[in-house]
């Protein structure tokens, strides 16, 4: 029978600890209503009240990045150093999203306040994976950011035209859908399998039961544990978009309303690898094979992390289209975060790398966020409103109509490269360092050579902008808006401090520990 909790009850569960991630989802629920209620000539308030909301998640999140109590909900959540700097660069997505996103709506006739809400929720789910500490909170948590990306990708089908450039979202939407639920549907029943094996669904739990099951002699324990992995490690391959997870991927960012593929590139590689760095730290890091091997997951991780970093650099030579030239390039650089898990796999006679590997990840993903952004919010400023001029030959003289969007697209492809005084380059740097801390040299030596590979299309579309065309052959930006611009060098900013200013980035990630 349900009883109603009481004070005690609800003072027990922390919520104080996941205040940041809560707030959120109750900001978002207002959001909703008043929107509901705003008259047509007020609806400017809805992103104005959605950005508020971001702020105020924040500013909690600051304030909330040492708890007393670091537990919630009975252990399912965790709010330690890892959970509150992910938060902060997620939340920084979703705020420039939203500034991308206001003159975006409005030219493509997609201006609903339902944008917002779904964008918020999403924010949210991707907070509750940072945190999670139980399979089961990672599986809900991994629902609730994918369900409103479905409804954002073909978000520009309610523009009331049956366009191609509308089909393209309606299709992004579906694929988008398609590949969601193959996500959902491994991870769920590796959980299971997991949970079959080791009687919990906490990760700590898991860590406990592994320990004992490696140590026996159980074999039915140790095959369901390595099949429970193997699906899991899939279903969160799915949301990262490794190798071979990555089928559709480029159409779905490319199809997608701009703002939202920015969004859905960081936000979802910030919730699943979040996940998968904790599942894979704090769960299954003594999973070995015998006494003295490393993890029995690294060679598989090793050899995701390697066909990613050659397919996604090397496809991404051939595209013309921009987007698509990033979509690859996203995935690409899922393989250099996919370099920090295989570290991990090390910890057993390496330790302190699974804390290298995950100060790594954060600084990566800090710079990632930042040089993404940015590259698509100058996307977004050239793109016209039938979805055309994204593609190279768009980017032709760029410099002599727009330098300023100029300049900062070629220190956004710059970082993407991992070019010195860029944030890239100290992403990439920490990541490489744990790497051959870990032994895994090969695999280091793959990324190094890929990121060469990736000098050849960041750099053509530089000389793009700076060397061809003559200054009435340049792009006119007409969607170059203040809050777009304001995305572009506020990113700018970011990749710049995150390479240039390293003691007060490495500082804040050096008080990170996973275990």
């Amino acid at each position: 029978m349900f009883e109603t909790p009481t004070l005690d009850t609800l003072i027990g569960y922390n919520l104080n600890v996941a205040l940041p991630a809560i707030a959120l989802a109750l900001g978002t629920m207002i959001l909703l209503l008043v929107d509901l209620f705003l008259p047509d000539e007020r609806k400017h308030w809805t992103p104005i009240l959605a950005l508020a909301g971001l702020s105020a998640s924040f500013v909690m999140t600051l304030f909330n990045l040492n708890p007393a109590e670091t537990e919630a909900f009975g252990g399912m959540f965790v709010a330690d150093g890892f959970t509150g700097f992910l938060n902060m660069v997620v939340l920084a997505t979703a705020f420039l999203t939203v500034l991308l996103s206001t003159d975006y709506l409005r030219r493509t006739n997609t201006q609903h306040g339902e944008y917002y809400t779904l964008l918020l929720m999403s924010t949210t789910g991707t907070m509750f994976m940072i945190g999670a500490n139980d399979l089961v909170v990672i599986f809900v948590a991994l629902e609730l950011l994918s369900i409103p990306l479905y409804v954002l990708a073909a978000f520009r089908v309610t523009d009331g035209t049956r366009q191609a450039w509308v089909l393209r979202s309606e299709e992004s939407g579906i694929k988008y859908f398609i590949l969601g639920a193959f996500s959902s549907a491994f991870f769920v029943y590796g959980a299971a399998l997991l949970y079959g094996a080791t009687g919990t669904t906490n990760l700590e739990g898991i860590f406990a039961a592994v320990q004992a099951i490696v140590a026996g002699s159980d074999a039915s324990a140790k095959f369901l544990l390595l099949a429970g992995t193997a699906l899991a490690l899939v279903g969160l391959g799915f949301k990262v978009a490794v190798v071979p997870f990555h089928t559709w991927t480029p159409d779905v960012y490319e199809g997608a309303p701009t703002p939202v593929t920015a969004f859905m590139s960081v936000a979802a590689k910030i919730g699943g690898f979040a996940s998968l760095m904790r599942l894979m730290v704090v769960g299954l890091s003594v999973l070995t094979l015998a006494q003295g091997l490393p993890a029995a997951w690294q060679q598989v991780v090793q050899v995701i992390a390697a066909l990613t970093l050659i397919l996604g650099n090397l496809v991404a030579v051939a595209q013309t289209s921009v987007k698509r030239l990033l979509a690859y390039s996203s995935i690409a650089h899922a393989g250099y975060l996919m370099m920090a898990v295989a570290a991990v796999g090390s910890e057993a006679f390496v330790p302190g790398v699974a804390n290298a590997a995950a100060q790594g990840m954060l600084v990566y993903l800090l710079a990632y966020m930042f040089t993404n952004m940015g590259a698509f919010a100058v996307v977004t400023a050239l793109e016209k409103d039938d979805g055309t001029g994204v593609n190279l030959d768009d980017f032709i003289g760029l410099y002599n109509t727009r330098p300023g969007l100029a300049v900062a697209m070629g220190i956004f492809a710059l970082s993407l490269i991992g070019i010195p005084l860029t944030g890239g380059f100290m992403g990439k740097w920490l990541v490489f360092g744990a790497t051959v801390q870990a032994g895994l040299i090969p695999l280091a030596v793959i990324g190094v050579l890929t990121s060469v590979i990736s000098a050849f299309y960041y750099v053509r579309l530089i000389v793009n902008m700076f060397l061809l065309g003559d200054k009435d052959s340049g792009n006119a930006a007409v969607g170059g808006s203040l809050p777009v611009r304001a995305t572009v060098y506020a990113s700018l900013a970011g990749v710049l401090v995150v390479g240039i200013a390293v003691p007060l980035v490495t500082g804040l990630v050096n008080l990170v520990r996973l275990i």
